[in-house]
């Protein structure tokens, strides 16, 4: 188990809930445009937001931002030490950069006791885009934990440990194969992500691999889906991930089946209606929507609730896999939907 960081509100690590991130894409100086898009990925369940700051006019306008949100804000620091120090100062929850970028160790080293000073955590971030020349002879995964390594060296060297690692690749095999090198070498908290996964179905899936994979090997702490497009997404796919790898169970999963010929009614529809109904629900239930009999309250066992298709316009509905009645297909979303609410007002 990783050890803790505390980001605002949020505490990462040690087995703590693995909170979702994401990026603002918006110009960080279009205070309106920015604040809009914090607000719609606050609604959205993001945990913890980031920002690029790249300029003193951007750190000048990231005050308007900082301490108008119940998310933690984290400042996305490239080159320049000087915007760190400053981020830490104006109150930015988190900072990310690469020491690597920063240059002059001394330089660290000031941001480091900005940090100390103001109570900020540090995020190492490390991608396969920005390794140095001394580790590029490595196959990528090593030299992704031995880049990050050095860095995380450095802030030790300075006595700072309120640190966070990630290892990002864009490439799923290399980003899992060097989040687990890095796993069995360190117990600060890790940040995962696919970096650069794409847009759309390809962005989702490739992260899903990904960051999937090493949350079932029981790593990770904190999660980016990094897609191309609008950020709200990003959290959407994230909160997906964590449920489908059985980290998240606290929600309604519905599952259903493929469906083929024995499937005699709208299956797709009903599974539509569900999924917009119980999107809100904050509770572990398990239902399950079957085009038959034959794979029906069998197959689906394990569901608290369920229903089968039986031809002629009726349905078999089941409690844990056993049928208790036949009803009207055209009644199954309301017959399930009385079932669930009777289970999270229990």
């Amino acid at each position: 188990m990783s050890t803790t960081v505390k980001i605002k509100n949020i505490i990462i690590g040690g087995g703590n809930r693995i909170a979702v991130q994401s990026m603002t894409n918006t110009d960080t100086l279009d205070v309106a445009a920015t604040t809009e898009q914090l607000k719609r990925l606050q609604l959205a369940g993001c945990d913890i937001a980031r920002l690029a700051v790249s300029s003193d006019a951007e750190v000048e306008a990231c005050r308007n931002y900082i301490g108008k949100f119940d998310m933690p804000l984290v400042a996305d620091i490239q080159f320049d030490y000087r915007h760190a120090i400053a981020c830490a100062e104006i109150g930015f929850d988190k900072i990310r950069f690469n020491p690597g970028y920063i240059g002059d160790e001394k330089n660290v080293r000031k941001v480091v006791d900005a940090c100390k000073a103001h109570g900020v955590p540090i995020r190492v971030g490390v991608n396969t885009g920005s390794l140095e020349s001394d580790v590029k002879h490595m196959n990528k995964s090593d030299a992704l934990v031995a880049s990050a390594m050095k860095h995380v060296k450095l802030l030790e060297k300075f006595g700072f440990t309120d640190i966070v690692i990630s290892v990002k690749s864009s490439d799923v095999k290399t980003m899992v194969d060097a989040y687990r090198k890095l796993a069995a070498t360190v117990d600060y908290p890790l940040h995962l992500g696919v970096t650069e996964s794409g847009a759309d179905m390809r962005g989702i899936v490739r992260s899903a691999v990904g960051i999937g994979a090493l949350l079932v090997d029981g790593i990770g702490d904190t999660v980016r889906v990094s897609l191309s497009g609008d950020p709200v997404n990003e959290v959407s796919a994230a909160k997906t991930i964590l449920q489908e790898a059985g980290v998240d169970k606290e929600y309604c999963e519905i599952i259903s089946c493929p469906t083929c010929s024995r499937c005699k009614y709208d299956l797709k529809s009903v599974v539509d209606e569900l999924k917009e109904k119980t999107a809100h629900i904050r509770k572990k239930v398990k239902v399950a929507v079957m085009g038959c009999v034959v794979n029906g309250p069998g197959e689906a066992g394990d569901a608290d609730f369920g229903a089968c298709g039986g031809g002629n316009g009726k349905a078999a509905l089941f409690v844990g896999g056993k049928v208790v009645r036949t009803i009207d297909t055209k009644d199954i979303v309301k017959e399930l939907l009385a079932l669930i609410d009777a289970k999270i007002s229990e």
